[in-house]
């Protein structure tokens, strides 16, 4: 009966953390959404800017994003420990990494003008990409201190606090996306560009509120966060080194995640227009599905963040197996879910029947991608918690483009085993690079605990 009720209490508060940060990460890819239908009502051309031009922001923002995932486990094990002042010196390294990282990234978006000729973006789109994506830039610093922020914010477990700031950033966005594409107010009409100055404008409006909140929240270690006392040279301590150990890995792996995508959609549109339409409906809807067990996995890093810094190894192995198993149990949910209701999802994305007919036979692919996925991505959960990165750094490029991408490529369009050349094959190799994944992370976190063990 014990414990029974301490798997229910742990349910509860991953649950209880799970619930905003779902909330929060809906609030984001609203704005994706937001500003592809605002652009697309302005011209065909805008739209096509847009969406070029989020291609290439999207993984330069994930580097940042990932590169500020170390400050919630830093923080959740300072909390467990009850450091104060280590919780504020892990906020505000947070803040001046994402500060310095964010403005040496801009430039990066400033020179893509020849890349997009070598890829042979139409000459119309260009210019117009080229001033989204100058736009945009700006909002990089502002989105790096944003992250440090909310990872102190969930690394003490107040999750709603990011989730109240990404609701207001998306009510901006769409106020300012009306003003600045269509020229409200007396204002130029930007058309794409101004999704560029609006998704700035929306970062800088969550910065402020997390701000606002975590100054007014009286958290453990938050007081004097704000202080005339803090400089860029007391912000930087000798933890500067742990930081990026932590946080370098995480940026690199979520690129490299985002980009096995991309690549895999270059080779995809040797296909055919249809083709690439079908893939691109099973794989947004999988991306919004994705939104459920990455929350899961934030929620993970805090509470084995938290229990390593109290030093309690027992509740620990308790919060990884019902974390686990919450994971595989969404997944098999989500999975049903795709395979009961394929026809039905396609018909929401297009009128074309050719294109629903194949979106439906990939989406069979994308229900049983959903399990794998779900574990390798609450196992990194857990090892971020445990501040370990380096090693599913590695495991991760072995499982993507060591397994997944050869064998897509091969299955896809070499004709591998005499199939016939199509998506499929991409498909069969993401399922066997996330299989792979899971069981490669699986074990590093069998090792992790152990190793804990061992030292409590």
């Amino acid at each position: 009966m014990r414990s029974l009720s301490l798997l229910c209490h742990e349910i509860i508060a991953l649950l209880r953390l799970t619930g905003p940060l779902l909330l929060a990460q809906l609030s984001q890819t609203a704005m994706g959404f937001v500003d592809t239908v605002m652009a697309g009502r302005f011209s065909s051309v805008d739209l096509a800017a847009v969406a070029v031009g989020s291609s290439i922001f999207f993984p330069v923002y994930l580097f940042l994003i990932g590169l500020q995932n170390a400050v919630t486990p830093l923080v959740a094990q300072a909390h467990g420990r009850g450091d104060r002042e280590g919780i504020r010196s892990s906020i505000r390294l947070g803040l001046a990494v994402g500060l310095v990282a964010g403005m040496l990234l801009m430039p990066l978006l400033w020179w893509m003008e020849p890349f997009m000729v070598w890829m042979g973006v139409n000459a119309e789109v260009i210019p117009i990409t080229s001033r989204y994506l100058f736009a945009i830039s700006w909002g990089l610093p502002l989105g790096g201190m944003f992250y440090g922020l909310k990872g102190g914010g969930d690394g003490l477990a107040r999750t709603r606090l990011s989730m109240f700031a990404g609701f207001l950033g998306l009510g901006v966005n769409i106020l300012a996306n009306d003003l600045l594409i269509y020229g409200r107010l007396g204002l130029p009409a930007l058309g794409g560009a101004g999704c560029g100055w609006a998704t700035s404008i929306s970062i800088l409006a969550m910065l402020a509120a997390m701000a606002l909140l975590l100054n007014r929240g009286r958290l453990a270690g938050t007081n004097r966060l704000f202080t005339m006392g803090f400089s860029m040279k007391g912000a930087i301590p000798a933890g500067i080194g742990p930081f990026l150990r932590l946080g370098l890995p995480l940026g690199i792996a979520m690129f490299i995640e985002c980009s096995i995508f991309t690549v895999i959609a270059l080779f995809i549109a040797k296909l055919g227009a249809q083709v690439v339409a079908a893939h691109q409906i099973a794989l947004n809807f999988t991306s919004m599905l994705y939104m459920l067990p990455y929350s899961l996995a934030t929620a993970l890093t805090v509470r084995v963040g938290f229990t390593i810094g109290r030093g309690r190894v027992q509740r620990l192995i308790r919060i990884v197996g019902t974390g686990l198993g919450l994971a595989l149990s969404g997944a098999v949910l989500t999975c049903v879910g795709i395979l009961s209701f394929s026809e039905e999802i396609a018909a929401l994305y297009t009128p074309d029947p050719m294109v629903r007919t194949l979106a439906v036979s990939l989406l069979v692919y994308a229900a049983i991608f959903q399990m794998p996925d779900a574990m390798q991505v609450n196992c990194g959960g857990i090892l971020r918690g445990c501040k370990d990165t380096r090693v599913p750094l590695l495991l991760m490029l072995c499982a993507y483009w060591g397994i997944g991408l050869p064998m897509g490529y091969g299955l896809g369009l070499a004709g591998l085993g005499g199939m016939e050349p199509g998506p499929q094959g991409f498909w069969i190799g993401l399922i066997c690079a996330l299989t792979a994944a899971a069981l490669l992370m699986g074990s590093r976190v069998v090792v992790m605990v152990r190793r804990l063990q061992r030292r409590g």
